[in-house]
């Protein structure tokens, strides 16, 4: 069973920073699970890692997708299950950062569709059928084998209705019936997480402002105007992003600088609160408790706790 480390925690705590250090310690690669951080050109509002942090340490599901492109869970499971795969058969440690815990659950808890039977002729040619006949048409035909994931899957989300008519035709079963399963089955790593987490909140508040304002001060609203002047935030991920959304009503001379910024920290403290009540459920996670500490101290508590787990990458 392959084992991958995930260092998890709110937002502003310190988790790329502590990622980072260990995979460059101990011959990690990084796998980003942020679902922003896969959009191109977002890349102040999102946190991305600078050129530097990539060649220091090999950052993998970053720039993968458009930011006007869909990208569900279950894309980011297939994409992870390919990197880990690369990573481990290098003989390196699969790191996974990022806020989205989401995804990462996609990945270690729902790991059957990552398994189930692929057929690329087939995917071809539904990719054919729907440019000939419509998304709608490819959606109905979706509806008649599996209703539950046509009623959860947009019809203009092609590549997810395919891969759920692919999963029926190559297996036998229906996505639905996979993902029922595949709740209840084995994973196929074995994850350690750790926690960073800050028992005063304001600390943490802090952190997220003075973040915020140096976004400010590297050039956000340049970025997010760029974005919305050419179209790409009209996603329906991408346009609801943290540091994005918050600036539509200022290019439309509805708000002040100021409000955006102000909304934009207080957005971001909401979103820390929502990840923190998620994280309660990784009550096995190694918990490094930052208040006071800089980075290389939390760098150093997460290498000291993590001693069993650097001892080897694969039972």
């Amino acid at each position: 069973m392959t084992k991958i480390l995930a260092v998890v925690g709110p937002t502003a705590s310190g988790k790329s920073s502590t990622a980072l250090e260990l995979a460059r310690r101990h011959g990690g690669e990084i796998v980003s699970c942020d679902s922003m951080q896969i959009y191109r050109g977002m890349d102040i509002g999102t946190a991305k890692p600078t050129a530097s942090d990539m060649e220091t340490v090999p950052h993998h599901l970053i720039d993968i997708a458009d930011p006007d492109e869909a990208f569900s869970a279950g894309d980011y499971a297939d994409a992870a299950a390919k990197a880990v795969d690369g990573i481990a058969g290098r003989g390196r440690i699969p790191i996974f950062c990022g806020g989205t815990f989401m995804y990462l659950d996609a990945l270690t808890e729902i790991s059957s569709l990552s398994d189930a039977s692929k057929d690329e002729a087939l995917r071809r040619a539904l990719e054919e059928y729907a440019a000939e006949n419509g998304a709608s048409a490819l959606h109905r035909m979706l509806e008649e084998v599996d209703p539950d994931s046509a009623a959860a899957i947009h019809e203009n989300n092609i590549k997810r209705v395919i891969r759920a008519i692919e999963i029926y035709r190559t297996t036998g079963k229906t996505k639905t019936e996979w993902d029922r399963e595949s709740k209840s089955g084995p994973s196929r790593y074995d994850v350690t997480r750790l926690l960073i987490e800050y028992r005063d909140r304001n600390t943490l508040y802090a952190r997220i402002d003075a973040r915020v304002d140096k976004m400010m001060e590297d050039g956000l609203e340049d970025e997010v105007r760029r974005l919305y002047d050419s179209g790409k935030l009209s996603g329906a991920t991408a346009s609801g992003a943290i540091g994005y959304k918050e600036f539509i009503p200022y290019f439309e001379g509805r708000s002040t600088i100021e409000e955006v910024v102000d909304e934009i920290k207080r957005s971001t403290r909401n979103y820390a609160k929502r990840q923190m009540t998620w994280l309660r459920r990784y009550r096995d996670a190694i918990v490094i408790t930052a208040d006071g500490l800089s980075a290389d101290e939390i760098a150093d508590a997460a290498d000291d706790a993590l001693s069993d787990f650097f001892g080897g990458t694969e039972e």
